[in-house]
């Protein structure tokens, strides 16, 4: 045969000389993350030591520091959690325990759909200071906001001063509170927490909320301001124990 009609011979499923044809897996695209359904923020109070830093850490990275610095302020992390088939991204708030943090940190309750309040049960004073955060949240935060009351470092269970008794009584003198103890340290009870805070928020929720409506509402997250907010107007009491 002439060599110039000559065909080439076939090599690897493809003409020999001629870059392989792409697979059809690597035609796929990536399709993009879908969307979260919801946006919510959420903010854990109590006095200083209590472990708020050490809950949300553990929630979010499944980390646990031993010694950790006392937040400054506010820090916060991001969590994405299905829940009921739906996309939720949380925006959880650290802040600060101590009281001269309080004109700061009280600036970012009245975004919170949820609010954690942790105590130390190992330290009788961080239970006696829960009457203090309950004013804070009384005065700053919406009244819609769900509420679920911690008591801290169940993995120090012989150095206990405050029986579980003692919360859940607490926690019933508040309208929709909810009580739970919990081991940032042991990992027990850390996701319980918050999924059962979002649990409640969601019941609260309209099922379905249109992407514009979502863009502009309540639920989205807010971005983390380089100052504090200014703080909302004090309004009635409607929970203060």
């Amino acid at each position: 045969m002439d060599p110039r009609y000559e065909v080439p011979r076939r090599s690897g499923g493809s003409l020999s000389g001629s870059p392989a044809l792409p697979s059809a897996q690597s035609r796929r695209r990536k399709l993009p993350p879908r969307p979260a359904d919801y946006k919510l923020q959420v903010i854990i109070i109590g006095s200083r030591g209590v472990g708020k830093t050490s809950l949300m850490e553990r929630f979010t990275d499944d980390t646990f520091c031993e010694a950790c610095k006392s937040t400054v302020g506010v820090d916060f992390k991001i969590k994405t959690v299905e829940l009921r088939g739906k996309k939720i991204r949380l925006q959880i708030w650290d802040t600060a325990g101590q009281e001269r943090f309080n004109s700061i940190t009280s600036a970012y309750y009245r975004s919170a759909k949820g609010i954690v309040i942790v105590y130390d049960i190992t330290k009788q004073e961080t239970f006696e200071d829960l009457p203090k955060w309950m004013k804070m949240i009384d005065k700053y935060a919406s009244e819609d906001a769900e509420l679920l009351l911690v008591g801290n470092k169940l993995d120090c269970e012989n150095d206990r001063v405050i029986s579980r008794q003692q919360g859940e009584k607490f926690a019933q003198r508040i309208s929709g509170m909810r009580f739970c103890e919990a081991s940032a340290k042991d990992n027990y009870n850390v996701d319980e927490i918050f999924l059962k805070l979002v649990d409640d928020i969601l019941n609260k929720l309209p099922l379905e909320l249109p992407g514009k409506e979502l863009s502009n509402s309540i639920l989205s997250l807010q971005p983390e301001p380089d100052i504090p907010p200014e703080l909302p107007p004090p309004r009635p009491n409607t929970r203060c124990c």
